[in-house]
């Protein structure tokens, strides 16, 4: 238990730095040590309880999580407690969700390759995988250098099915990204692939690689990032949960931060307001078993 790890390292450091580290309240630590030699109140006990859950939910997250995921995630664990009561206590333990960056514009889309219309719209709802794939390119600084990550995000789930890291910006970035998308979801024919305008998305090698799985090709207007704001909002996802957070001294060192955080957080943990608090490979396997319910 939390508190008596405290109460068993108070001659080393102080209780309210450790509580702090610990993603506990102080008053809650000397609470729990007044109770000791009292039995607790039901609901003394059950407060207790729910102040370990919000900070196993909260550090789980990396320090992510605002109250809607941390909510979300004590329903799932069997507690029923509005967002607001975990919204009180959040707070009361200093636990706060860092705020989203800016968008900064990085494509350079001057070039006369052909472009292609938009045929998403901005309707970022989608009924089934593999309908819409939207992808774009974000930057990395390590201390060796610039990174360039290109993401390639199924809009049915909003999971990321594709991805490449390199130091470079060329079509081969983009093109690693999407073969990986290709072999992972082996799609029919149809899906329609958007993009901004960028150079690597209008090449003659890009272009032809959507032409031979018949893909239907889509891009955004000029300079306009809300024409792919799903694939954006990742980016600023991933800047603010992991790349401002640490400091890159190699790019091996980031890249292998990078494919923990997407395989092993982003995409089968990280939970997704817009898919109900589901993450994304949650959202996929419940609507596969929707499917399979319907067709027995």
């Amino acid at each position: 238990m939390i508190y008596s790890f405290i109460e068993a390292h108070t001659d080393e450091h102080a209780v309210v730095k450790m509580c702090k580290v610990l993603g506990v309240s102080s008053s809650g630590y000397y609470k729990w040590m007044k109770l000791q030699t009292q039995p607790l109140s039901e609901r003394e006990a059950y407060r207790i309880e729910l102040q370990q859950k919000i900070s196993k939910s909260f550090h789980e997250s990396l320090g992510t999580y605002g109250s809607p995921r941390v909510h979300a995630d004590l329903v799932e664990w069997g507690y029923s407690v509005s967002q607001k009561t975990v919204a009180r206590i959040m707070k009361e333990m200093g636990l706060m969700a860092t705020p989203k960056d800016k968008y900064v514009v990085t494509t350079d889309s001057e070039h006369d390759l052909h472009i292609y219309p938009n045929l998403v719209n901005r309707q970022f709802s989608v009924e089934e995988a593999n309908q819409v794939w939207v992808t774009d390119i974000t930057y990395i600084w390590t201390l060796e250098g610039w990174l360039y990550l290109a993401s390639v995000m199924d809009l049915y789930s909003r999971k990321i099915i594709g991805w490449s890291v390199e130091p470079h910006m060329k079509k081969e970035l983009c093109l690693q990204a999407l073969n990986m998308a290709l072999i992972i979801r082996q799609p029919g024919e149809g899906v329609i692939h958007h993009s901004d305008r960028g150079s690597q998305y209008c090449s003659i090698d890009y272009i032809d690689r959507l032409n031979e799985y018949k893909m239907q090709i889509s891009m955004s207007k000029k300079g306009d990032p809300y024409d792919n704001a799903c694939i954006e909002s990742f980016h600023a996802t991933i800047k603010k949960e992991l790349i401002y957070r640490r400091r890159f001294t190699t790019r091996a060192e980031a890249v292998k931060a990078i494919n923990n955080y997407i395989n092993g957080f982003y995409n089968v943990k990280r939970r997704h307001s817009t898919l109900g608090y589901c993450s994304p490979s949650q959202f996929e396997q419940k609507g596969q078993s929707i499917l399979r319910l319907q067709a027995s």
